[in-house]
């Protein structure tokens, strides 16, 4: 059962998340983490059993927001309506965690954690089938959905793409994704 973080876990992982974007996920120790903090190892300890548990708490906030994004798309009551739902909740998790996902996305260490964290796996599924529908597990979804993960993720961490604000990389994921997926924008 988690706990709701207190301030002390708070602090803990966003110095967790400050040494990911320093040293990567391999590269950061609890004694690290413990410097930066100006505790002892015992007191992360404390907050934490292992550097794993460390490292899935820096993202399970994504993890329950997926699952957000999935509840919405799952409660709308047509298929166009929940193919929108979940392209825009992703879009918005997405631009809305830009420095995040460009700490995250690119580690190798946090990428081999991710996918294995069963929890993930559970909200992707759902939102490829608010997506993809009863074609989930045809190749040209499993390929356009990768795709569209992919191409989000490099976005949102591409330094190249730094200098757009939030609400004009919005406007070119949606766009891109809606045409990926083959969808109509909504009208206003």
């Amino acid at each position: 059962m988690r706990r709701p973080p207190g301030e002390a876990r708070r602090r803990l992982l966003d110095a967790t998340l400050r040494l990911y974007a320093r040293h990567g996920v391999g590269g950061t120790s609890l004694q690290m983490i413990a410097d930066e903090l100006g505790v002892t190892k015992a007191a992360v300890y404390h907050q934490f059993a292992t550097k794993e548990e460390i490292a899935l708490a820096v993202v399970q906030p994504a993890i329950d927001a997926l699952a957000a994004v999935a509840d919405a798309a799952e409660a709308q009551s047509s298929r166009a309506a929940r193919r929108e739902a979940a392209v825009t909740g992703v879009v918005a998790l997405m631009v809305g965690n830009r420095e995040r996902a460009s700490v995250l996305s690119g580690d190798p260490a946090m990428a081999t954690l991710i996918r294995a964290h069963p929890d993930l796996a559970t909200q992707a599924r759902r939102l490829k089938a608010a997506l993809f529908g009863s074609a989930v597990d045809e190749p040209e979804a499993r390929v356009t959905a990768t795709l569209l993960a992919g191409g989000m993720a490099t976005a949102g961490r591409d330094p190249s793409l730094a200098d757009l604000t939030d609400e004009d990389l919005r406007t070119h994921l949606l766009t891109l994704a809606r045409r990926l997926l083959r969808m109509r924008a909504p009208h206003d």
